[in-house]
């Protein structure tokens, strides 16, 4: 009998759309001591340095695009990180590639959504060397507001289906619904240091939670 019963209930919390939903783990891509979980150059580009991931040096000229990806490939999820960037000369640049996937010629450079951060491109949605445009560029003006130049700045994507959102320190600065239904919805995740600039930038405190 208290089987039936409670077999009952749990057909009665599922038609009625009571049934809880299990929580989404909240996990770090980063372990703050090693590469682990990530591929790409980490002899001549990317290095760990007080915690952090980090790439370009004070007195030298990045030579072209470099991509620092996770080893496996995620569709739908909330991803949270801090960002540092500093720059001196030149195109001062960086960003994160989401549901994106390595290019072969040349092997350095990545293709899909880029969650962009320099000047001019603060907190926007790029698309990187696919149709190789500005997707959604917030306003100037509020950005001027919300970040922190050669400081620390949290950066948020969510990606849940079709549908893109980007958020400086807490403020949203993108929204955009995928409307070109060939473009991959799922693919690695990537760190840029951006080419043609005296540039310096550092990652750290890497989360990611992955949506149904």
């Amino acid at each position: 009998m208290k089987t039936f019963l409670f077999i009952s209930a749990i057909i009665t919390l599922f038609l009625t759309g009571f049934l809880p939903i299990p929580a989404q783990k909240t996990v770090s891509l980063f372990d703050g001591k090693t590469f682990r979980g990530w591929e790409g150059d980490t002899v001549n580009t990317w290095r760990i340095e007080n915690g952090t991931i980090a790439a370009g040096r004070p007195d030298q000229m990045a030579p072209h695009n470099d991509f620092l990806c996770t080893t496996r490939s995620y569709a739908n999820f909330v991803m949270r990180l801090k960002v540092r960037l500093t720059g001196t000369k030149g195109f001062v640049n960086a960003g994160i590639q989401f549901r994106s996937k390595r290019l072969t010629n040349p092997p350095y450079e990545m293709i899909g959504y880029q969650a962009d951060w320099g000047p001019k491109y603060w907190g926007s949605l790029y698309d990187e060397s696919r149709r190789k445009v500005t997707l959604v560029q917030p306003d100037s003006v509020q950005m001027a507001k919300w970040i922190k130049v050669a400081d620390w700045n949290m950066y948020e994507i969510r990606a849940e289906n079709r549908r893109i959102r980007l958020y400086v320190n807490g403020n949203q600065t993108v929204e955009y619904t995928e409307s070109d239904e060939s473009i991959p919805q799922s693919g690695l995740i990537g760190l840029q240091i951006h080419g043609a600039g005296i540039t310096q930038v550092a990652y750290k405190d890497i989360t990611l939670e992955e949506l149904p």
